[in-house]
């Protein structure tokens, strides 16, 4: 576990990464470890009930440690009501199978936090491919939501001095659906934290371990 990708819908042929595979309520493929939940992008109301069936089989699956991706986007044509439904149905089952959850947001944080806020959810909630500015992200690790870092981090100056703010016990990485390796986004954190790669490694395990094993 010298790697940890948090966030990847790639398959990870290196020994030396531990990733979670993004999986949808369709996927045939468990035998890694994986997260799982309904995708605003993908919502389809006529099969959300059967997929919120499906949702709470796998996050009993011995290789589930997370919910997600699932969230809110603003951008998308999907009614932004029934994503809201959809995603509270979502943060119940979270809660139920005590499983932490990826969160997709897109224009939608303020939303994010005041359902955090409503619902006063026990397990750990995790934005992924996090890429906007220090006020929104102070917004939400105020409100005790974690940040998710990509790829987006190696050469997006603005985002760097975002994660270089960030206490390194509140964020993860990821590649999400990028090819670039995780190494490399490992490489860029440590340059801009300014503490070896073996400390950063050391300090993302601990938080994995923490926070996405403690029911285990």
């Amino acid at each position: 576990m010298d790697f940890i990708d948090i966030h990847t819908h790639k398959k990870q042929l290196s020994e030396n990464v531990f990733s979670v595979a993004n999986k949808y309520p369709v996927s045939l493929d468990f035998t890694s470890p994986f997260s799982i939940g309904i995708h605003p992008w993908f919502i389809n109301k006529n099969k959300i009930e059967a997929e919120l069936l499906i949702l709470a089989k796998k996050l009993q699956h011995k290789n589930c440690v997370a919910l997600g991706e699932c969230g809110l986007d603003k951008v998308i044509k999907t009614d932004f009501e029934l994503q809201k439904t959809v995603f509270k149905k979502q943060i119940q089952l979270s809660e139920k199978y005590q499983k932490p959850l990826i969160i997709h947001c897109v224009k939608a944080y303020q939303d994010i936090v005041e359902l955090k806020k409503e619902l006063k959810p026990t397990q750990v909630w995790l934005v992924h491919g996090f890429n906007k500015n220090w006020q929104v992200a102070q917004s939400l690790l105020k409100n005790g939501i974690l940040l998710s870092f990509g790829t987006a981090m190696i050469n997006h100056k603005k985002l760097q001095e975002v994660v270089a703010k960030v206490p390194l016990e509140k964020l993860f990485l990821e590649t999400d659906d990028k090819d670039d390796a995780i190494v490399e986004v490992y490489v860029k954190l440590a340059k801009l934290k300014g503490v070896p790669l073996e400390i950063l490694q050391q300090k993302i395990q601990e938080n994995f371990k923490q926070l996405f094993l403690k029911t285990t």
